[in-house]
């Protein structure tokens, strides 16, 4: 899934910021927060007041999307770090792969290593819903698995980790392409690296439809995320020498709004009739959308603005907040008893904290890492991962 670059503190140039890539970050990062606190054992929507009033399939629409937002996090990224490569390399047959790889370790690693330190001490101290104890699990297995890429592998052996731990799981998928990314660059050019990504941005409904039986490792195996990230490569080299007319541009970002809409709002229609080609539906949505936005210097419309926001902090928020939703969930259960009436009352306030905590670690943890660890040649920013 992609996050917002930290900017590089001694760039002679710095790139504006795309509104509309954020917005569709900031889209994805929603719905991912609201998931995992409308899951049923924690603060559904549905059986509130407001899951009264509103149809069903809105309800279910925001609620349980989270694994798509996911999904459409992986087409940025790929879309983003490739169109970056491009800017700082000229080509991908240029890349330079110890820069590449330093700038991926500073955007990730060292808001990954608080995160473990802080889930580490939790468990030691017993924190409820924090603590590692399902067989086959233990905290030294959590952090070798977090750290080398091998999480989403782990829980698919083992069962799920406490919710703190479970999201790093597209983190895993997102650090092995990007391991292998330059060293394709490096060994396939041309033509024959473009085949070789449209196979996999098109192997993604078989290599998920081959994993039945096991729900965990089909929802966190390697290649059907790696697929949804080749998308969005594809979609940034399509885009490199292209300038699209505004009218083929809106035509283009309707498209793939259309799709995403349906995806997410109707997708109990189109399983039955596309399977795991849905997935691929999704990802081809949001590839349209970047490809309609990849040059537009436009900001968001007035009233956006906090959600192009939580786009540009999303890797922070993605990484964070479980915390928030598992410190309210427990806080506001024993405070209603049991009522779950009240429930979306939670919503705002939970995705308003979880905003500032995202942005309070951007500022302190983020940014200060990226001006202490990169080399003062960097003319770029490191974009963002998951």
């Amino acid at each position: 899934m992609v996050f917002p670059s930290a900017q590089a503190p001694h760039a002679a140039h710095r790139r504006a910021r795309n509104d509309g890539i954020d917005l569709l970050r900031g889209l994805s990062i929603l719905f991912v927060v609201v998931h995992h606190l409308a899951l049923k054992f924690r603060l559904p929507l549905g059986p509130s007041l407001l899951g009264d009033v509103l149809p069903e399939r809105i309800v279910k629409g925001i609620s349980f999307n989270g694994y798509e937002a996911v999904f459409v996090f992986f087409v940025i990224s790929g879309f983003v770090i490739t169109r970056r490569s491009l800017e700082r390399y000229g080509s991908l047959d240029a890349m330079r792969w110890r820069h590449f790889y330093a700038l991926r370790a500073v955007r990730i690693f060292p808001l990954l290593l608080l995160l473990l330190a802080v889930l580490s001490v939790m468990h030691l101290m017993d924190v409820p819903t924090f603590v590692i104890n399902k067989p086959g699990q233990s905290l030294p297995g959590a952090l070798a698995a977090a750290l080398t890429m091998t999480l989403n592998w782990y829980e698919g052996r083992t069962n799920w980790l406490p919710g703190g731990w479970d999201v790093l799981w597209s983190l895993s998928i997102e650090e092995c392409f990007y391991l292998a990314f330059p060293l394709l660059c490096l060994v396939l050019r041309g033509p024959w690296r473009v085949l070789a990504l449209v196979a996999l941005a098109m192997s993604l409904p078989w290599t998920r439809a081959a994993l039945q039986g096991n729900e965990i490792w089909q929802e966190k195996a390697y290649l059907p995320g790696m697929a949804a990230i080749a998308w969005g490569v594809l979609t940034a080299l399509a885009m490199q020498r292209v300038t699209l007319p505004r009218a083929v541009a809106r035509g283009l970002g309707a498209l793939g709004v259309l799709g995403l809409l349906a995806v997410v709002f109707y997708g109990d229609v189109l399983w039955p009739l596309m399977h795991d080609h849905v997935m691929l539906l999704l990802c081809a949505s949001a590839a349209l959308w970047l490809a309609a936005v990849h040059g537009s210097v436009r900001a968001v419309p007035r009233g956006f603005g906090w959600l192009t926001q939580m786009g540009r902090w999303s890797y922070e928020i993605y990484l964070s907040h479980m915390f928030v939703v598992l410190a309210v969930t427990p806080a506001y259960r024993s405070l209603a008893n049991g009522d779950m009436r009240w429930t979306f009352l939670v919503y705002l306030p939970v995705l308003l904290v979880c905003t500032l905590l995202g942005g309070a670690l951007h500022r302190h943890i983020s940014t200060p890492a990226a001006r202490r660890l990169l080399p003062r040649q960097t003319t770029a920013t490191p974009a963002g991962a998951l």
